[in-house]
């Protein structure tokens, strides 16, 4: 009985600790995936930010701008893409919207962005485009992968179209989370104007006609929880200008916007609380139940090996005399 229970802890223990790598190294990249039918939305704000009175085509301080961001997955794109690949896509359908302090359309940047469900990286495929032109990523955008590492990364910025580095430039600790400090530097680029313009009449083409182009630097901060590979806060100190041509007069340049873009204190909460949960669920595949599985598989074996040990153990020793033998009738 006690070899039986013993093989049966035996096996037990080979279970558990083949089950503890497999989880980590072949569960997890298969099972960790973005949801293709994701939806989140963000509100950043600009305080005492300078923006372009379209009507007198000067620059003037407003107390707020306000940015709306939003992604929707986009489930019946990704599965007719997936039809094409062999991978798990998702489709995000996004929409940066800007309004002014009175409610007023600034600019409405919608894009497609097309990602591997499991690394983050870009998937080529059909429709992937920002503000309707066709674009082919290189690099990260919104998302970082599950389990960020310390290191520099390549990040798409959808305003220039291009592909930079974004540096990590250290571990800090973001309202008792920790995160990675990321920083990207975009220096002055000449960008296109937006398809869709605040001024009722005026397209990308006639500006363009008229010799005058916009250019656009920032510096963009993202604070990344590491585990989960999801920002808990970001930051921009973002600058645009229009210069040159006849739309400015005798003018070289002119601010069309400018401003420390942070994110809206009620998101900060909701995404902290948000990243928090998830980053439990990473955690579980791939540290807290390999490590207890390899644990207990050592339990077990241990366990199995003193079972064993007791079964083979001498028993008392038995008399040497010859057992009496039973007297015969006649």
């Amino acid at each position: 009985m006690r070899r039986r229970a013993g093989l049966i802890l035996l096996a037990l223990a080979v279970f558990f600790t083949a089950l503890s790598p497999l989880l980590r190294w072949y569960a997890f990249p298969n099972l960790a995936k973005i949801p293709a039918n994701q939806y989140q939305d963000m509100v950043l704000e600009a305080k005492d930010a300078t923006l372009l009175d379209y009507g007198t085509m000067t620059a003037k301080t407003v107390p707020e701008v306000t940015i709306v961001q939003t992604l929707k997955g986009n489930v019946e794109a990704s599965e007719e893409i997936e039809k094409n690949t062999d991978r798990d896509v998702v489709v995000w359908d996004g929409l940066s919207y800007v309004q002014g302090p009175d409610g007023r359309m600034v600019s409405r940047i919608p894009e497609r962005y097309i990602f591997d469900a499991h690394t983050q990286e870009p998937v080529h495929a059909k429709g992937e485009m920002v503000d309707g032109d066709p674009v082919k990523r290189q690099g990260l955008e919104f998302k970082w992968p599950f389990l960020t590492e310390k290191r520099d990364y390549e990040y798409f910025d959808a305003q220039a179209r291009i592909t930079a580095p974004i540096h990590y430039k250290g571990t800090q600790d973001f309202r008792g989370v920790e995160v990675y400090y990321f920083e990207q530097t975009i220096p002055w680029t000449e960008v296109p104007f937006p398809r869709t313009m605040p001024v009722e009449g005026i397209t990308r083409e006639t500006v363009a006609g008229t010799g005058t182009t916009r250019w656009y630097t920032t510096v963009r901060k993202f604070w990344v929880e590491p585990v989960t590979g999801a920002p808990v806060y970001g930051e921009e100190i973002h600058k645009e200008e229009l210069r040159g041509g006849t739309l400015l007069g005798d003018r070289e340049k002119v601010t069309a916007f400018a401003g420390h873009v942070k994110m809206r204190e009620d998101y900060i909460e909701h995404t902290v609380d948000l990243v928090k949960s998830q980053r439990l669920l990473v955690l579980l595949m791939t540290s807290y139940l390999p490590w207890g599985f390899l644990g207990l598989g050592i339990l077990l074996l241990a366990l199995s090996l003193y079972v064993e040990a007791r079964g083979r153990r001498p028993g008392e020793p038995e008399s040497s005399r010859p057992p009496a033998s039973e007297p015969v009738n006649a």
